[in-house]
């Protein structure tokens, strides 16, 4: 589990995001946002960042965790909500600067771990189904998607809101990775 000592992935290292990384993650957020016009998902690339108030809420509750490169540069986060059973992953994000390097495939161990501590058996998450950074991405770091049948009613509510914000859900899916 990060901590202020952080753990150490080639010579990138994870902490929880600290109030003064803030403006980072939104940036980290929005940068990555901007790789969706390559695949005409031009909606996206144009989305503002997510509003400061929610990045400082999730900080305070220790729901971010940042991946710190050697020159101190934050090079990317992901951002999750325990739930009773499991922990949902909403956001990973890397600086394109800084992909190939598996920092997110590290950051989604460090949730894992954090998991896995408070005896959580699953990661879940909703991406984009044909995006090569999304689904593909999260299948090979051992995520399967959920059949539409088999969505929980948590999970459902999560459809809703994604559809009352705007997201074309016949494009997205549904993922659960199994802890154990």
């Amino acid at each position: 589990m990060p901590d202020e000592s952080a753990a150490t992935f080639h010579a990138v290292t994870f902490r929880f995001a600290a109030p003064r990384d803030a403006d980072t993650i939104r940036a980290i957020e929005f940068e990555a946002g901007l790789r969706f016009a390559s695949v005409g998902m031009t909606g996206i690339a144009d989305a503002p960042p997510m509003a400061l108030e929610i990045v400082e809420r999730k900080i305070a509750a220790r729901e971010i965790i940042v991946a710190i490169d050697a020159a101190a540069i934050c090079a990317g986060f992901v951002m999750f909500e325990p739930q009773p059973t499991r922990i949902y992953v909403q956001e990973l994000d890397v600086l394109t600067s800084h992909a190939g390097r598996r920092i997110g495939a590290a950051l989604i161990g460090e949730v894992a771990r954090i998991a896995h501590a408070r005896q959580l058996t699953q990661l879940v998450l909703s991406t984009y189904r044909d995006v090569p950074w999304n689904a593909p991405y999260y299948r090979r770091l051992g995520f399967r998607d959920i059949d539409t049948a088999d969505l929980d009613a948590a999970l459902i509510a999560r459809r809703d809101a994604h559809i009352a914000r705007g997201l074309d859900e016949s494009k997205r899916v549904f993922m659960r990775r199994d802890l154990e």
